[in-house]
C-alpha cells in the first residue's frame, strides 16, 4: 500500500511539473482578451449619476412617472428638489419598463417620529412592479425582521441594520437580476437582488422566491419587463436622486 501511495504522489508531482513547464512556454498574449473593449462610462458623484444612467428623478419634475391609472403622478415636489408621498394618492410607477438593472435611490423618513413598527416611514421600492425592497424607519424601531428597512419583503431580512438616524437621508444601491420564464410560463431562472444600504452590503445576491406578498406565499407568474414602483403606504416618506442603469 505504501508503494502505491508513493507512486501516486510521484505521478502527481511529475504531472504538476510538466504542466508548469508547459505554461512557462506559453506567451503571455495567449491569455489576453482585447475584444470587446468595455465602453467608457463616467462614474457617479454626489451631484451627478453615471453618464449612461437614465435619470428617473432629479428634482425638476415627475415626467418619468405615472399613477396606477396611467395619469400624472400625484406626489409633492418640494422646494429643495425632493418629492414626498401624498397620502392616499397611491403608488407611482416609471413610464419606462425595465428588466435587470442597477438602481440608485435616496430616501428619508419623516423627521417627526409617529407610530411604531410598520407604521413609521413605511414605503417600498418594487423592481418590475413585483419584488419589494422595504423602505421603513428602522432606526431604533423593532418590527418583524423580514419587514424592516432593507428586507426583501417577507422573504429575507437584511444582513445588518445600516440605518442612519430618523430624519436622515438613506441610500439604496440595488443590483437586480430579473427572473426568466419560458414560452409555457415556467420559471427557468430565478431573480436575484443585491442591496447596499448607505454603502453597507445588506442583501448579497439573494434569490427571489417569487413576488412580494403581504399575505401568503410568493407567486411565480410569467412576466416581462415592467416599471419601478414606489409605494404609498400613508407615510410622508421623501425621495431624491433616483437613477437607473439597464444591465
Amino acid at each position: 500500500m505504501k508503494e502505491i501511495i508513493t507512486l501516486c504522489i510521484c505521478c502527481l508531482l511529475i504531472s504538476c511539473s510538466t504542466t508548469a513547464q508547459q505554461e512557462q512556454k506559453w506567451p503571455p498574449e495567449l491569455t489576453e482578451v482585447w475584444e470587446p473593449e468595455p465602453k467608457v462610462v463616467t462614474g457617479a458623484t454626489a451631484q451627478k449619476p453615471p453618464s449612461d444612467a437614465i435619470v428617473l428623478f432629479n428634482g425638476s419634475g415627475l415626467e418619468a412617472w405615472k399613477n396606477a391609472e396611467g395619469g400624472p403622478a400625484g406626489w409633492k415636489i418640494n422646494s429643495d428638489g425632493t418629492m414626498t408621498v401624498v397620502k392616499g394618492s397611491g403608488p407611482i410607477f416609471t413610464k419606462e419598463k425595465f428588466g435587470s438593472c442597477q438602481l440608485h435611490i435616496e430616501w428619508k423618513t419623516p423627521d417627526e417620529i409617529e407610530g411604531e413598527g410598520q407604521g413609521r416611514g413605511n414605503s417600498g421600492v418594487f423592481l418590475q412592479n413585483r419584488y419589494e425592497v422595504q423602505i421603513l424607519d428602522s432606526y431604533q424601531n423593532r418590527t418583524y425582521s423580514n419587514g424592516q428597512a432593507g428586507a426583501i419583503y417577507k422573504q429575507y431580512p437584511p444582513l445588518v441594520n445600516a440605518m442612519n438616524p430618523t430624519g436622515s437621508w438613506q441610500t439604496y444601491d440595488i443590483i437586480f437580476t430579473a427572473p426568466e420564464f419560458n414560452a409555457d410560463g415556467m420559471k427557468t431562472r430565478s431573480g436575484y437582488i443585491t442591496v447596499l444600504h448607505n454603502g453597507v452590503l445588506i442583501q448579497n445576491h439573494s434569490e427571489l422566491q417569487g413576488t412580494s406578498e403581504y399575505i401568503g406565499l410568493p407567486k411565480n407568474i410569467a412576466h416581462g419587463d415592467d416599471g419601478i414602483q414606489l409605494q404609498d403606504h400613508g407615510n410622508p416618506t421623501s425621495f431624491r436622486n433616483i437613477w437607473i442603469r439597464k444591465l
